[in-house]
């Protein structure tokens, strides 16, 4: 039933993300009577939302874009949340999950349907949920793609100067994206900590991702990449902060074993 409901959202994911793409190539001004599920329900309500708050700040769209991220960063913060304590959570099971793979070496079918078994058990013994990394970004991805179409079909703010920028233009210093790229591999180092060694391929995408980032925020508009900055900010101090119990025992334990070395 869940493998069900997880492909079924992705399908869901696919074709909203589908939609959004496809009025990426020839867009048009986005105004109350846009029509389509995406213009209506995606890009036309974060359009309202930062010319709405800008006007409240006396016309300052750049700050309208950092309220709004706070807002969006704030609605999905449950969800945010439950990611980094499962991620944490997640670090503390690296070294039985490590036993595991090790006891069910083998390659044969019955051997790693054995270790799946024993990793889900493994996992809802400590009520880690690994997909649920996955969520998150389900819903950050249409954001991301409805905050740019609000941005190029907004004439408001596309033509609206903040600080240095143009915010329908990139970022001529490179300032915005390198900041970009740094907060992205700050926060993926912050989140990753303790893992060092222990996944290849995760230890990949902490160097990939902010190439990645800093790659796009030199070619979109800056007020992306002033969303993308002002949600990194919002997560490194989100991930300073939370730690689940899992992860604040196993820091009490690991300091009670220095203290024993001393």
């Amino acid at each position: 039933m869940k493998k069900k409901i997880i492909l079924l959202s992705a399908l869901l994911f696919l074709m909203m993300i589908a939609a959004g793409c496809s009025t990426i190539e020839n867009p048009v001004p986005i105004t109350p009577e846009s029509t389509g599920f995406w213009s209506k329900y995606i890009v036309y309500p974060l359009s309202w939302l930062i010319t709405t708050t800008a006007e409240m700040l006396g016309g300052s769209y750049g700050l309208g874009i950092v309220i709004v991220t706070i807002i969006i960063r704030l609605a999905i913060l449950p969800l945010m949340i439950k990611q980094t304590k499962n991620s944490k959570a997640m670090q503390v099971l690296q070294p039985e999950m490590q036993k595991l793979r090790e006891k069910y070496s083998s390659k044969d079918a019955k051997t790693q349907q054995q270790l799946q078994q024993e990793m889900m058990q493994l996992f809802q013994k400590h009520g880690v949920n690994p997909l649920a990394g996955c969520f998150p970004l389900l819903i950050q991805m249409p954001i991301l793609i409805g905050f740019y179409q609000a941005i190029i079909r907004t004439e408001e703010i596309a033509n609206h100067t903040f600080l240095w920028l143009y915010l329908g233009k990139p970022d001529p210093l490179f300032l915005l994206p390198i900041i970009a790229g740094l907060t992205t591999f700050l926060q993926q180092k912050m989140i990753m900590a303790g893992m060092e060694g222990q996944n290849p391929q995760m230890q990949m995408m902490l160097y990939i991702m902010p190439v990645m980032i800093l790659i796009f925020a030199i070619n979109f508009p800056a007020a992306l990449s002033l969303y993308w900055v002002v949600g990194n900010i919002f997560m490194i101090v989100q991930t300073y902060f939370i730690k689940p119990p899992a992860v604040q025992k196993a820091t009490a334990n690991e300091g009670k074993v220095r203290g024993a070395k001393k």
